[in-house]
């Protein structure tokens, strides 16, 4: 009952306010201290051409109800001000409002506001005292706001704008004295982002009021999308000559589906109209806060066509008691029949307009301005202090103090903590995400709070896309698959084509999209891969059964050689011991023995020592049993050939040791090469990455210069064991050792030949067991066939093993030459 009361008081207020107001014009009201306000009511919309000196008759401009709406608010706001007993109870406040109906052609009216005993001059000590005017409310637009704002910031005049969203205001030093109730367009751009974000749109137009507001709108999104994936397709500045058609065209050729429209409500008005004229459809229209809450664009036939129109909005506030003053001001004017009195030839003309339709007008900036108004009654509620009850009204309020008190501003207004940065921009607020629906109407989609943990939140539900129900895409070209690379196409980010990583590479997508990155040596990738794969490292390992097999067939050599140089220390004075070489028997046993060492070296994971451990031995101690072969040889054929003919060469060769001259000759010449060469280029381990792609092959690399001379030596070696044999072929048997020689030898030709073919092509992990099977298998020859046979005839045929059956082989070979 208290509140039904106090409301009804409040109106009954307000009528009688009117009706003291009723022989002035709405434009002004008279009060202690005057607030100033800048509202375009009407608004030229064509280029104002003028060949002399005149003003702009705004009543003749067309009308634009919302900016009538917000202009009806702040007279609201004032009349509930004076009607309050808290604020400023013993003080009234009054406006003057000025018609701002062109950006540029209005210092006529700004003069006549800031005027006082219609003097303009700039404000002084002296008008500060006798001025009644303490703030100014508006303007709008951001371009009509830079005109007449240095008039004001001269003298940190307060300005409270509601409207005015370019970024240049937050610079104190150039308007030191201006504030706003409005978000600047650094926030919407942000909302507009994520509202692309969250339907993936990358390719967009930006279409923009030419005009401050728009290009630095304009600005701002360029500046966002930088370190995006978002690209802007293209932009235009929106006035009275723009060729729409062109327009439409343009965005039609790069096949652009989103359209983000930052444009003030005339302009968006063309935009729409010129749309459906040309039969443009299936986009999606953004639309900024100066349009988005528009009451005839929705409604209008064939609107559907154009596509989905989704918006960027003040949440939808409901200010009480703003509905009975308008049907109460209607009511009034009405009923009175006087001319209306003028105040700077301001002239509403808008007697057409019922109450309903200021009520249902576009409520866009409706907050701002009432909460603007609030702002200055609140710091003149300080400077006055009227916190007791009542103000004191012995203070006189000036600009610079309200100004001062501004800056403090923290009230609470319909649930709203109104608050000022260090820029003078709102520190509090929302947007609405809202939606052109089928019935004509702006609904709320969603929600985009500021300075708050949940800040974007959208109801895809609630959105009629125009494409069955389905986001629509808005892409120049389809994203990559993964494992492909961009190829950028054209001056765009957003426009490419894919290319498969080949393989061995790579690609992260979210560092860099656009190269293919190598894998490292030890890594490996099919075609196609976003990360690399450890290769699998190929070397054999000495568990490895191929390593058992061969490292235990070295020791079992290694157990025959140390049994047969037992056996033939045993019988070292028999025939047969003698014959195959005597005390040499034994270094050659010792030899091979020190040979298969090489083996144990073939396996595991190569390193240097193993490297240079894998070939010296085989290469020195091998050649030391050639030398030992390359004598036995020789001997052989001396004494049963050579002697004869040239007794002089056998005694020589006995008194100096022939024999073990050319074995010290011959190791000494392997020794020096093999230093020389291993000096020059030592055998390192190496990694072959080339022959397969998942697999590191872990090898020695040998030069073959470094051990070209010790092969070209043991060739020689081998070449003059083949001559000796084949001199002593027709021998007496058990003397003939050169054919077990050259038997050997021809063995060992044919493994070698075998390795290195296999080595050729086959160069993978067994190949290390091959090389183990190759020098065991060269040993066992030896072994097997020069030496094993003697050890046979010691054993098994001891009858053979005897002097005088030796000298009756002698004796036959020397009846047989004689003959």
């Amino acid at each position: 009952m208290t509140q039904i009361v106090a409301h009804l008081y409040l109106l009954g207020c307000i009528l009688h306010s009117l009706h003291e107001a009723d022989a002035v014009s709405e434009f002004e009201l008279d009060g202690d201290y005057l607030i100033g306000g800048l509202f375009d009511i009407h608004h030229v919309k064509e280029r104002f051409h003028r060949d002399k000196p005149e003003t702009i008759n705004c009543s003749s401009q067309p009308f634009i109800l919302s900016s009538y709406r917000r202009f009806q608010l702040m007279r609201f706001a004032i009349e509930e001000i004076n009607n309050s007993t808290k604020l400023l109870p013993n003080v009234t406040l009054g406006y003057k409002i000025l018609d701002l109906c062109s950006d540029t052609q209005n210092f006529a009216g700004v003069f006549n506001l800031i005027s006082d005993g219609s003097l303009i001059q700039p404000w002084n000590d002296s008008q500060r005292l006798t001025s009644k005017m303490v703030t100014v409310v508006g303007s709008y637009t951001s371009t009509g706001t830079l005109s007449v704002a240095p008039l004001f910031m001269m003298d940190f005049f307060p300005m409270v704008s509601y409207g005015a969203a370019s970024s240049v205001f937050s610079r104190k030093n150039n308007f030191p004295s201006f504030l706003r109730t409005v978000h600047p367009n650094k926030d919407v751009i942000e909302v507009v982002l994520r509202i692309l974000r969250e339907f993936n749109w990358r390719w967009v137009s930006f279409l923009h009021t030419d005009d401050d507001y728009g290009r630095d709108g304009r600005d701002l999104f360029i500046r966002t999308i930088e370190d995006t994936e978002i690209c802007l397709a293209y932009t235009k500045g929106l006035d009275q000559d723009t060729d729409y058609y062109k327009v439409f065209q343009q965005i039609t050729s790069m096949k652009v589906n989103v359209l983000i429209v930052f444009a003030l409500e005339w302009t968006a008005e063309a935009l729409i109209e010129a749309a459906i004229k040309y039969n443009v459809t299936n986009k999606v229209w953004i639309a900024g806060d100066a349009w988005s809450l528009h009451k005839e664009l929705p409604k209008k036939d064939e609107i559907g066509k154009i596509g989905t129109v989704v918006g960027i909005a003040e949440p939808k506030m409901t200010i009480p008691g703003f509905n009975d003053f308008i049907n109460a001001f209607r009511a009034q004017t009405q009923q009175e029949n006087g001319t209306e009195e003028r105040f700077c030839n301001q002239a509403c003309n808008c007697s057409n307009h019922t109450a309903a339709d200021i009520i249902n007008a576009d409520p866009s900036f409706n907050f701002p301005v009432y909460s603007a108004v609030y702002s200055v009654a609140h710091a003149l509620h300080t400077v006055l202090q009227c916190e007791t009850g009542r103000c004191n009204r012995r203070i006189t309020g000036v600009p610079h103090m309200i100004l001062q008190e501004l800056w403090k501003t923290n009230f609470t207004l319909l649930n709203q903590s109104v608050q000022f940065d260090e820029n003078g921009d709102p520190s509090f607020g929302s947007y609405a995400i809202v939606f052109w629906n089928k019935s004509g109407e702006a609904e709320e989609v969603g929600l985009y709070r500021y300075h708050s943990s949940l800040q974007f939140i959208v109801n895809r539900t609630k959105i009629q896309w125009h494409e069955n129900g389905s986001v629509p895409q808005s892409i120049c070209s389809e994203e990559c698959d993964a494992g492909f690379a961009k190829n950028p196409e054209g001056l765009h980010k957003c426009c490419f084509s894919c290319t498969k990583c080949k393989s061995g590479t790579y690609i992260n997508s979210t560092v860099d999209p656009y190269t293919c990155h190598k894998c490292s040596d030890t890594e490996w990738s099919e075609a196609g891969s976003t990360s690399c794969y450890r290769r699998q490292e190929n070397y054999m390992p000495f568990s490895h059964g191929g390593a058992v097999v061969v490292m235990l067939g070295a020791l079992i050599f290694m157990g025959l050689t140390a049994a047969v140089s037992v056996l033939f220390f045993i019988n070292y004075k028999t025939p047969i011991v003698k014959s195959a070489g005597g005390p040499m028997c034994f270094l050659i046993l010792g030899c091979l023995a020190l040979s298969s060492v090489s083996v144990f070296f073939a396996f595991g994971k190569p390193t240097t020592a193993f490297c240079v451990l894998r070939v010296l031995p085989i290469i020195f101690f091998f050649t030391v049993c050639l030398a030992c072969f390359v004598v036995r040889a020789f001997q052989i054929v001396c004494i049963f050939k050579i002697a004869v003919r040239f007794p002089n060469i056998l005694s020589w060769w006995l008194k100096y040791k022939g024999q073990w001259l050319v074995i010290c000759v011959a190791c000494i010449s392997q020794a020096v090469l093999l230093i020389v060469g291993l000096s020059v280029s030592t055998p390192h381990p190496k990694n072959d990455t080339q022959r397969h792609p998942d697999i590191i092959i872990h090898y020695c690399y040998n030069n073959l210069n470094e051990v070209l001379g010790s092969l070209v030596f043991i060739a020689l070696l081998i070449i003059l064991s083949f001559c000796f044999s084949y001199i002593g072929k027709d021998l007496p048997k058990n003397y003939n050792e050169a054919k077990s020689i050259t038997f050997c030898l021809l063995l060992l030709i044919i493994i070698w030949i075998i390795y290195v073919t296999v080595y050729v092509l086959y160069a993978e992990k067994y190949i290390h067991f091959i090389y183990g099977m190759a020098v065991l298998s060269s040993l066992y020859s030896f072994l097997s066939w020069y030496f094993l046979p003697k050890c046979f005839i010691i054993i098994f045929q001891p009858q053979k093993n005897t002097q005088q059956y030796f000298q009756s082989l002698i004796q036959s070979y020397t009846n047989i030459v004689n003959q």
